[in-house]
């Protein structure tokens, strides 16, 4: 399975990319997009909305279940992707490309306290 080292994670399935401006990418592992199926809906958080780390704060849906999305960090929405709510089964054929919406991290320091791939991969056997 792939597991990209330069994304962090979360033991709920989230990665996280960080980006040049200091905002955060967040999407759903590979694990997870494969654990749901053919995933055909996704609910997205609305630009500007607060964040609380360990919330829920998104929904996908596949053909066979519906899974929360939780927030990664706590921080506010800066952006969400339209192209992923346009054409959700992107995430099926490219989950680490397929970032879901991008957080300003009220701590930036809190990204230091996700997994690394390694202890991602670790965490998902």
């Amino acid at each position: 399975m792939n597991i990209p080292a330069e994304l962090k994670y979360t033991t709920s399935h989230e990665w996280v990319r960080v980006e040049a401006d200091g905002t955060v990418a967040v999407g759903i592992t590979e694990f997870a997009q494969d654990a749901l199926g053919d995933i055909v809906f996704v609910d997205l958080p609305k630009v500007g909305s607060q964040l609380e780390a360990g919330k829920d704060c998104a929904v996908v849906e596949s053909v066979k279940a519906a899974g929360d999305i939780y927030a990664p960090l706590s921080g506010e929405v800066v952006a969400i992707n339209e192209e992923v709510k346009d054409a959700p089964e992107s995430i099926n054929s490219a989950a680490f490309n397929a970032w879901l919406f991008k957080l300003k991290p009220a701590n930036a320091a809190d990204i230091d306290g996700l997994l690394s791939a390694e202890a991602y991969a670790q965490n998902i056997g």
